[in-house]
């Protein structure tokens, strides 16, 4: 058995230290010549773009995800071997984040950073989900369907993301737009599911 908060503490410092390096790449390269006129460091800024978007996206992720740990409670102080270790599996994938962000930021053409970018995305989706279920003694509360049901969605937008990357490359990443409609299935969900 393990303490959970020494599980928690080790994640919050990861997510922390996590979604600070993310803004590491958003950085005008130092040979990028800017000139004293404004429109250059305009033009260097907007060369930027492509970058924003993996960025905001990996933000939003780690973000939602940290919150979503945060509130998924236990009526338990302590946690299993099984909950810890795949704790640091999940905490792997979490870690690795920044480097796939990087990775999409500047090859957002290529299938493989898109693959890459959403494989590990959706890992962490998953693995999240197989904490859930390892999770000692859990209070099962209207968060606790939001965060299975927005975990679901994130793992399908990742696998239509790699599928698109195939297919549209340089815009398959849109899909993953889809978890902002996460909510809305939870409401159908709620609304249809059986009771009980």
């Amino acid at each position: 058995m393990h303490p959970k908060n020494r599980l928690d503490a080790l994640t919050d410092g990861i997510f922390a230290v996590g979604m600070t390096i993310l803004v590491l790449d958003l950085r005008i390269p130092d040979d990028t010549a800017v000139g004293p006129d404004e429109m250059s460091l305009l033009r260097a800024l907007w060369a930027l773009s492509p970058k924003f978007l993996p960025y905001l996206l990996s933000f939003y992720v780690l973000g939602a995800s940290w919150l979503s740990l945060i509130k998924a409670r236990s009526r338990g102080e302590m946690v299993g071997e099984g909950y810890a270790k795949w704790s640091l599996v999940y905490l792997l994938f979490v870690t690795l984040i920044p480097f796939s962000t990087v990775l999409m930021g500047r090859f957002t053409s290529h299938i493989a950073a898109t693959v890459i970018y959403a494989a590990n995305i959706g890992v962490v989706a998953l693995t999240a989900f197989l904490l859930m279920s390892l999770l000692p003694d859990p209070v099962r509360d209207a968060h606790w369907l939001d965060r299975r049901v927005s975990l679901l969605v994130l793992l399908a937008s990742c696998l239509l993301t790699m599928a698109l990357s195939f297919v549209i490359p340089g815009q398959a990443l849109w899909a993953l737009a889809l978890n902002l409609g996460a909510g809305l299935v939870v409401r159908v969900y709620r609304r249809f599911a059986p009771a009980g």
